[in-house]
């Protein structure tokens, strides 16, 4: 049964993190943070802070073990975040092209 529940939320994390690579190369690609949400994001990455945090504190507490499941918390969190810093600069970019 442990093992069916690590499956089941690997199962969410990764599909649910099957979006940034596409997002992060976009947003290479076009150089644009057009349609980008820089709060959706923030909200995003910190549901991932609070999952991490969640895995790390059963962790610590002695509840669970670390199991591969964090793997994709971390991975996920990490492509939130290159998102993030590439809105951020495109937004940059964007504005600096409208001033000229």
């Amino acid at each position: 049964m442990e093992l069916l529940v690590e499956v089941l939320e690997a199962s969410m994390v990764v599909l649910f993190g099957i979006s940034w690579p596409m997002n992060i190369v976009k947003s290479i690609r076009t150089k644009s943070a057009k349609g980008k949400s820089l709060l959706f994001l923030v909200f995003i990455l910190a549901g991932y802070v609070g999952g991490i945090a969640g895995k790390l504190a059963g962790h610590f507490a002695g509840i669970q073990p670390l199991n591969w499941v964090f793997a994709f918390y971390v991975l996920n969190l990490i492509m939130v975040s290159v998102d993030l810093i590439l809105t951020v600069i495109n937004r940059r970019r964007e504005s600096g092209e409208k001033g000229r």
